[in-house]
């Protein structure tokens, strides 16, 4: 196989990565607060130099590297509706022999403010069908999130709506800044762990 194991007290544990960007599919859902998760992905993608293309899985994927000698990195998009991530995400994971502590999804987060970027393992899924659905089919919670923040939505407008709408003109100076923080945080937590790259990224002021 293309990608190296080692063991980790006792069990054996890939060196290869999956990371996942959520999302919905379409040209009517590509450019929407929903799809960050996506973008930040295609940014991973352009570094690896790596372009994707259909999988058995129901999803795209891209494989590469983003250095020479770095992490071999499996970025998929499920072919499916943010709702039914889980699917894809599972069928990747016994495809490619990747744990769940070697996946990486990255998703829109409505608790955090716009511009902010901050990763954790674990936990609860705060409403995100996309997570939700993910947890499920790998009957665990205790893979990696790149929680990229989107803000809620202003005045009296329903998330549901709000996340289905494109990032404001005067938005999208930053989204870029936003998008290569959130593809900066993924490689990050790819080579230098959890605790590093939460120490980087939640006690930057912004």
């Amino acid at each position: 196989m293309w990608w190296r194991k080692r063991k980790i007290e006792g069990a054996v544990v890939s060196d290869a990565w999956l990371v996942v960007g959520l999302g919905n599919p379409g040209t009517k859902y590509e450019t929407t607060r929903h799809n960050v998760g996506q973008m930040a992905l295609d940014v991973l993608a352009a570094r690896a130099e790596t372009r994707f293309a259909s999988h058995r899985s129901n999803a795209r994927v891209a494989e590469g590297r983003v250095r020479p000698g770095g992490p071999k990195l499996v970025l998929a998009k499920s072919n499916g509706f943010m709702n039914t991530s889980g699917g894809p995400v599972s069928a990747l994971s016994r495809y490619f022999d990747i744990p769940a502590s070697h996946t990486i999804v990255l998703h829109d987060d409505l608790d955090l403010p716009f511009d902010t970027v901050k990763v954790k393992q674990g936990g609860g899924h705060g409403g995100h069908n996309g997570l939700r659905d993910i947890a499920k089919a790998l009957d665990t919670p205790e893979f990696l999130r790149v929680r990229i923040g989107i803000g809620r939505p202003p005045g009296q407008q329903d998330a549901a709506d709000y996340v289905l709408k494109p990032f404001a003109s005067s938005e999208r100076e930053v989204l870029a800044v936003l998008l290569e923080d959130a593809a900066d945080a993924a490689e990050m937590l790819t080579t230098d762990g959890l605790l590093a790259t939460q120490q980087k990224f939640h006690g930057r002021a912004k």
